[in-house]
């Protein structure tokens, strides 16, 4: 049963992994408005980031993450970006997470992401407990990811491992996580 299953998931994985890097091969001829002249330095500059909402029976899971880059050529950028994150399990827990991070961008072929990112946060529990009172844990974390992924114009998806995990200490559940990277 564990092998059938462990089978399933990784043909799943696969499927989805082959229908993206395809899809990019698909261009929709797109035309806009001409963008004004601000100067060198804004026109290697992209905005990007994430939203996230999670909603559910006594689960609520927010969390916001604005990022910008700056486009040094064709192969490399760098920047910074900030997140905020709002977890609660009713009658159980809450958690405030919030901090920054660097991010360094090498893309070797256009279609290739390599990336590698510090990310400094502070994470701020309290685990609720009626009958011994709420407990409160706050501490730093700090998170070295490498990554690669599959780019297609201003969309990379892919995976990155944390370097410094420590499962008694870090706020994520495991060392590898997929990412969905997206820069305008």
């Amino acid at each position: 049963m564990a092998k059938s299953s462990l089978l399933y998931t990784f043909t799943k994985t696969f499927s989805l992994w082959v229908v993206l890097a395809f899809s990019g091969f698909a261009h929709a001829q797109q035309t806009g408005l001409p963008k004004a002249k601000t100067g060198a330095f804004w026109e290697n500059v992209q905005f990007g980031g994430g939203l996230g909402l999670g909603v559910g029976s006594g689960y609520t899971n927010i969390s916001v993450a604005p990022s910008a880059i700056y486009n040094v050529n064709d192969y490399f950028a760098f920047g910074t970006g900030l997140q905020y994150s709002y977890l609660k399990q009713k009658r159980i827990y809450s958690s405030n997470v919030f901090g920054a991070s660097l991010l360094g961008l090498f893309n070797p072929i256009e279609e290739i992401q390599l990336s590698m990112e510090i990310e400094e946060t502070n994470v701020q529990n309290t685990y609720i407990d009626d009958v011994s009172g709420d407990y409160k844990r706050s501490f730093w974390n700090t998170a070295l990811f490498l990554g690669a992924g599959l780019r297609q114009d201003n969309f990379t998806i892919g995976g990155r491992i944390n370097l410094l995990y420590d499962k008694e200490k870090d706020i994520y559940g495991s060392a590898f996580m997929p990412f969905v990277r997206v820069f305008f």
